[in-house]
């Protein structure tokens, strides 16, 4: 597989944007909040973003739902250096921030809202959600002189739309700009996209050992790579343990396993069973195998996507906190963070 190179800072050391995508049912969120408390547990100020209106990060650190506002999960320091922070972007909210930042229209935006017109805008073009919702995060990311005094952030996780849909919402800003030929607008497009293909930003890209899955990465780094976004890495997420060797699993795969002799082993153990289930023993053994096998040959298929990959081992006990952590610490070793 194409590994990671373990560096002490990262195989990112310059990524300050990491968006985190794949296919739904592959973990992406899970993965992307293990990814923030990786970078916190560096050192680094975090901001752990979602823009799908699901408050997953809310569920997934057992807090009440995030509002449109930076709050604080989990903290290193009280200096500050290490904690984590989350926030729930929405299209309105970020359009009536941005209405009062460069436009100073606080409460004619407010107007706006109530009339609803933001919700109407932000519905009959689907691409202007997009926009508002990249903006915010690029707002994060630069923190300029508009905005004296508000947190700064070493990294920024952003759990994104899913692969299939990642390149159109990452490139909308450029399409705008096209259509914007001048002006503020256009200025702003043309900053947003900077960002998102810049060395500051990576994509990394979530999948599972299915075919499915694998395939939709595999074309999705493609996709991602045509149109001139920084990918990072695949992350094969809920890996199974290997719990046969090679010899055990052809033998399953083959046929060639002798039910008298795994009775025999039975019976040395201690354990009591019938002979009658050890063929359902060697059954359930066949389908592990096979099961390996499979995911033998999709992670072969992720090796020759030929950028760098990482695995996380399935929870036993759930995405719970120490779960995230028990991820958070395996990127670490992996060096992703």
């Amino acid at each position: 597989m194409a590994e990671a190179t373990g560096s002490p800072l990262g195989d990112f050391p310059k990524v300050q944007l990491h968006i985190v995508t794949g296919k739904g049912g592959t973990g992406k969120s899970t993965v992307a909040a293990s990814l923030a408390l990786a970078l916190a547990s560096r050192g680094k100020t975090v901001l752990l973003c979602e823009v799908e209106g699901r408050q997953g990060i809310a569920q997934m650190f057992d807090v009440p739902p995030l509002p449109y506002e930076e709050r604080l999960l989990a903290r290193a320091s009280e200096a500050g250096h290490g904690n984590l922070y989350a926030l729930a972007i929405d299209a309105e909210s970020a359009l009536l921030e941005y209405l009062a930042m460069y436009y100073r229209l606080g409460r004619a935006g407010k107007a706006l809202d109530r009339f609803g017109v933001i919700d109407f805008a932000t519905t009959i073009a689907p691409g202007v959600r997009d926009v508002l919702l990249t903006g915010k995060v690029y707002e994060a990311a630069q923190r300029n002189s508009r905005n004296r005094g508000a947190r700064t952030y070493d990294a920024i996780v952003l759990d994104a739309p899913p692969t299939g849909r990642i390149t159109q919402f990452l490139n909308v800003n450029n399409e705008l700009a096209g259509l914007a030929k001048v002006g503020p607008i256009k200025t702003q497009a043309d900053t947003v996209t900077t960002l998102l293909r810049s060395a500051r930003t990576a994509i990394q890209l979530v999948t599972v050992l299915e075919e499915m899955p694998v395939q939709e990465t595999a074309d999705g780094v493609a996709e991602l790579s045509k149109a001139g976004m920084p990918v990072g890495g695949v992350i094969v997420n809920m890996v199974r343990p290997q719990d046969l060797d090679a010899e055990a699993r052809d033998a399953l795969l083959d046929g060639t396993v002798d039910p008298r002799a795994i009775g025999k082993v039975l019976g040395t153990t201690g354990i009591k069973a019938p002979m009658s289930l050890v063929p359902t023993l060697v059954a359930e053994g066949r389908d592990h195998a096979e099961r390996r096998r499979l995911e033998d040959s999709q992670r072969a298929l992720v090796d020759k996507i030929g950028i760098p990959t990482y695995e996380l081992p399935q929870l036993a006990g759930g995405a719970d906190m120490a779960g995230l952590y028990e991820l958070a610490a395996a990127l670490i070793d992996q060096g992703l963070a």
